[in-house]
């Protein structure tokens, strides 16, 4: 017999303007992914949480580890990167903190932070093609990259010969058992591409394929970047606006040289 209960959810559902699976809200009630919230206040860490939003379930110990140390990874690379600096100018300029915050995260595209998208859409292709020859499906991607004079996302580096943060990455992977089938493809590439051009693989590549090998899907690589990044951003906003003069000036006038008519 259905109940009273079950009938008004079969009203819900056929009446409902907007479906979600993620968190149900009721008076003096939050249900997300079928657990009430104040269960998980306390009982599961911060990866924890963003893992079970985004794969609809918790993760192991070990995937919980992985995730949390991915996280870590993309804290900050100083000043150097276009988003810091626009969050930062923002902040010289006076925006509130929500704005500077915004603007850069904004600021992440297709040069910056889209890296590890690409990364992971290589690795995961890759291995659909592999089969069980994950050597010769490397030696294709490089050939293929190499041949077209394009750099494989995931790999090199503008400021680090040898970027400390993805061997160090790989490291834990295996010893939280989550090194497979996309970081041995990884390592592959990065063993071809170091004897023909000394290309080391990248913390892109290293989340790429760990994230690959835990189940996420590449069209949310950039927007696991962006949540490991976003302290760093905020942190770097409120020094600009507690340590620096306002309106900060990168260049002089007579520094900038007009060329148009």
């Amino acid at each position: 017999m259905i109940t009273e209960e079950a009938l008004k959810d079969i009203l819900r559902l056929r009446t409902a303007k907007w479906k979600t699976a993620i968190t149900k809200v009721e008076p003096n009630r939050l249900i997300t992914r079928g657990y009430p919230q104040e269960d998980l206040i306390g009982y599961i860490s911060f990866s924890e949480m963003i893992h079970l939003l985004i794969k609809g379930k918790l993760p192991s110990k070990n995937e919980a580890k992985m995730l949390g140390a991915v996280l870590v990874s993309f804290c900050d690379h100083g000043v150097t990167p276009p988003s810091t600096q626009a969050a930062r100018l923002m902040a010289s300029a006076g925006s509130p903190l929500n704005a500077c915050i915004a603007g850069g995260l904004l600021a992440f595209g297709k040069n910056h932070a889209g890296a590890i998208e690409q990364a992971m859409k290589i690795f995961q292709r890759g291995i659909q093609m592999a089969e069980n020859n994950i050597n010769e499906v490397a030696e294709e991607i490089v050939s293929f990259f190499m041949h077209n004079n394009k750099k494989i996302s995931g790999f090199g580096h503008r400021y680090h010969n040898e970027d400390p943060r993805a061997p160090k990455l790989l490291e834990l992977a295996r010893k939280y058992k989550c090194f497979g089938k996309h970081s041995q493809l990884a390592v592959a590439i990065e063993d071809l591409l170091y004897d023909k051009k000394r290309i080391r693989m990248n913390i892109d590549g290293a989340n790429g394929a760990i994230l690959s090998d835990m189940g996420y899907d590449w069209r949310i690589g950039s927007g696991i970047f962006m949540i490991g990044r976003l302290p760093g951003i905020l942190t770097h906003v409120d020094e600009e606006k507690t340590r620096e003069s306002p309106f900060r000036k990168l260049f002089e006038v007579d520094e900038i040289y007009y060329d148009g008519l």
